[in-house]
């Protein structure tokens, strides 16, 4: 499913009306973060906005990189990238303040696995120190080329599992009317399965909305898996009714509160103390919302425990890891990871 650009809706209709065989289709999503170029020559560019999607499809076998087009300037443009994503692919030219944020950004989104690109003479001996102690010392160091790369995440897409127990949560990152269509929303599965006529809540309206139709990088479905990313279109919520960072899911599945409780675990380059009335945002799946810090308690100087106050209501599951974000921080801007109490 691609939009391309984002605004022209007739292209996309044209795309969803059109009827192939259903079948399982594994997809790896793929935070990028390199010069776009490389990007283009990788995939197929599709929807754009502040962040892009390109799309690698071979067989039943699909990529999708996302790449966080308005980052450094919009940290939320990396934090949604990151939120979406399985793997990651790092095209390191340069060591700087920014390679470090992305550094700190995996890690605290615990994207666990992923792939480097060193250029510009930078060796391994280099990046070692930097990524000592997180996830990315768990990635592989692949060449720059491009042909090999395609192939090895094609292939390793193929070995993702797709099927997945229960109901669907399906975070929605881009939403809008298609004439002839009606409301559309574009998401990843997050968890479980969707099929076509199910009814899921809009959370945290409540609201009832039934699929219609599901597609997969331009094809017709019955039904899709976690990790899969998808266009459903909607029947009994319009477009305008949505936003991004909504959920769909079934009642009692998910958590609606404008106040959390519970305890932040900073990340180890922060230093700044935490103080009460501090504007944080908070960030899981596709939301990135304001949030004040109400009361802080605990001991434990890097562990305290947090009440946070939300301007909305915000959206999470059990065992949900949270992160928080300081957009007035003048070096680093991610504080921690913050787990709710239920």
């Amino acid at each position: 499913m691609r939009i391309m650009p984002y605004t022209i809706h007739y292209h996309y209709c044209t795309s969803f009306t059109k009827r192939v065989l259903c079948v399982l289709m594994p997809n790896l999503t793929i935070i990028y973060l390199g010069p776009s170029e490389i990007a283009k020559e990788l995939a197929k560019k599709g929807t754009e906005s502040d962040i892009t999607f390109y799309n690698l499809k071979r067989a039943n076998d699909t990529v999708t990189l996302v790449e966080p087009t308005r980052y450094p300037e919009k940290l939320s443009s990396l934090f949604f990238s990151a939120a979406l994503s399985d793997a990651a692919l790092l095209v390191i030219d340069e060591i700087s303040a920014a390679l470090g944020e992305c550094i700190v950004m995996l890690n605290a989104a615990q994207v666990s696995s992923g792939y480097i690109i060193l250029k510009n003479y930078i060796d391994e001996t280099s990046i070692k120190p930097l990524i000592a102690g997180t996830v990315l010392e768990n990635y592989s160091y692949v060449s720059e080329d491009l042909t090999a790369l395609r192939e090895q995440l094609l292939h390793d897409a193929s070995l993702s599992s797709s099927a997945s127990d229960g109901p669907a949560i399906i975070p929605i990152d881009h939403h809008f009317n298609v004439k002839g269509i009606g409301t559309v929303i574009l998401g990843c599965i997050a968890k479980g399965t969707v099929k076509k006529h199910d009814q899921l809540l809009v959370w945290p309206t409540k609201k009832i909305a039934q699929v219609r139709s599901i597609q997969k990088h331009d094809d017709d479905a019955d039904e899709a898996y976690q990790g899969d990313r998808v266009g459903l279109a909607l029947k009994g919520v319009t477009a305008d009714e949505l936003d991004r960072g909504y959920v769909l899911a079934p009642d009692n599945a998910l958590i609606a509160a404008e106040e959390l409780h519970g305890k932040i675990s900073l990340v180890p380059w922060w230093k700044q103390p935490l103080k009460e009335q501090m504007i944080l945002y908070a960030g899981y799946w596709m939301q990135f919302a304001p949030c004040r810090v109400s009361a802080i308690s605990g001991d434990e100087t890097r562990s305290p425990m947090l009440t946070l106050i939300c301007d909305r209501s915000f959206v999470f599951d059990q065992g949900a890891q949270i992160v928080l974000h300081y957009l007035e921080g003048e070096r680093l801007r991610i504080v921690g990871t913050f787990q709710p109490e239920i």
